[in-house]
């Protein structure tokens, strides 16, 4: 058997061992054949009976093409070639989304299962080894036919996934989610996931490489995840209740110098501002030298308002100033007076003359307030910086208004 199908393999395509009364009587059994191939595949693949009646009507239409092809292929009609499009055309490029190749090579299989399984009934006295062989050589052809169906649809939906991707976080940046847009995430996987970030930083030099596995880590941590390279820079827009604490595991997957992270916001419709944030951050880095590796757009608000970016402004001064001001008790000229003699404590209590522990008590009150400790040198520069936009927004009016048509 094992020489008979050597000598097969060798002839040309179009040749056939099986008498014209044996193809005849395949042709007159397409029919039966098709039937008792589906009643094969509903007993023995719990996955075809679980599909809904329109996959199900697909495979049935393929399953009647591959009985039909199998007998074009005994005459020599069908080439190898030809068969991804003659048996696999029958149904749509849908089919490829709803059964994996696995469970195609399953259905084709149980079809050939059934045609070899009626050999006696079809078959001519002594034609059963030729019909046998036929039948397998067949099922290895269909096996790469299908293989290579599925190899194109992937390249397609791939190809299609990555401009969709890409469009869909353009959109984001630039503030224009819709519902559209949100239709368009979903496509692509993107459930109802909250909350929402984006983390942006430069491109990897193998940006293929490293956006699949980013992806792939992000769904280890159950968070969902978008991706797009726009000139040098890989933006990543990641939802989940655990994206902030997940962006240092994610980092790695970036190409390098600072991975900014925007805000977290409640939902995908709003990253554009956690996006716009990341991405002016990304351009203020440098700025910083000693900025982490990971870093946050709101740790980089000083820098932000170098590059003349008026929500910045805005934010840096209601973070420090406003409640600064707000609060009394001398706290915003306490702070003040510390930065102009040095951050020395002593210098600063002599110019307020009061004791040094009450400076240092009132500079506690501060980092309780706003977050931000004067005896820090990076949170001092920050605060420096915002009580200096409050100072201007206090005393110009344009300013002032522009800082508070920015909100």
């Amino acid at each position: 058997m094992a020489e008979s199908m050597g000598e097969t393999a060798g002839e040309r395509p179009g040749e056939t061992r099986c008498s014209e009364e044996t193809i005849v009587r395949l042709e007159r059994s397409i029919g039966a054949l098709t039937t008792a191939a589906n009643r094969h595949l509903e007993a023995s693949l719990p996955w075809y009976r679980a599909l809904p009646a329109q996959e199900r009507s697909w495979i049935s239409d393929v399953a009647h093409t591959g009985i039909t092809s199998f007998a074009r292929w005994c005459r020599g009609s069908d080439e190898p070639a030809r068969l991804q499009s003659v048996v696999f055309g029958a149904a749509p490029t849908e089919l490829t989304r709803s059964i994996s190749l696995s469970q195609t090579l399953d259905l084709m299989r149980g079809v050939l299962e059934v045609v070899e399984s009626r050999v006696g009934q079809i078959a001519t006295p002594g034609d059963e080894p030729a019909f046998t062989e036929t039948v397998l050589l067949f099922s290895r052809e269909v096996a790469f036919a299908a293989a290579h169906v599925y190899a194109r649809a992937y390249e397609r939906r791939g190809a299609w996934d990555a401009r969709l991707e890409s469009l869909v976080v353009d959109a984001l940046v630039r503030g224009d989610a819709d519902e559209d847009v949100a239709l368009r995430a979903n496509a692509l996987g993107w459930a109802d996931t909250a909350p929402v970030l984006v983390a942006v930083g430069r491109s990897p030099g193998r940006a293929d490489v490293e956006m699949d596995a980013l992806r792939q880590a992000a769904a280890r941590r159950r968070l969902a995840c978008l991706l797009a390279v726009q000139g040098r820079t890989l933006i990543a827009v990641v939802g989940g209740p655990e994206a902030r604490a997940s962006v240092g595991a994610l980092a790695e997957y970036f190409g390098e110098g600072p991975v900014v992270v925007g805000p977290v916001v409640p939902r995908l419709f709003a990253a554009g501002r956690s996006a716009r944030a990341a991405l002016s951050g990304l351009l203020a880095a440098p700025a910083w030298p000693g900025a982490p590796r990971i870093v946050d757009a709101d740790d980089l608000l000083p820098e932000r308002v170098l590059l003349g970016e008026r929500p910045a402004r805005a934010q840096l001064v209601e973070r420090t100033f406003t409640p600064l001001q707000a609060a009394g008790g001398g706290l915003l000229e306490t702070v003040e007076a510390y930065l102009a003699s040095g951050r020395v404590l002593e210098a600063a209590a002599r110019s307020l003359f009061v004791h040094a522990n009450t400076v240092r008590y009132r500079l506690g009150r501060v980092a309780e307030l706003v977050g931000l400790d004067p005896m820090t040198p990076r949170e001092a520069h920050t605060l420096a910086t915002g009580i200096a936009l409050g100072r201007l927004a206090a005393s110009e009016p344009r300013f002032r208004r522009s800082l508070h048509l920015e909100r």
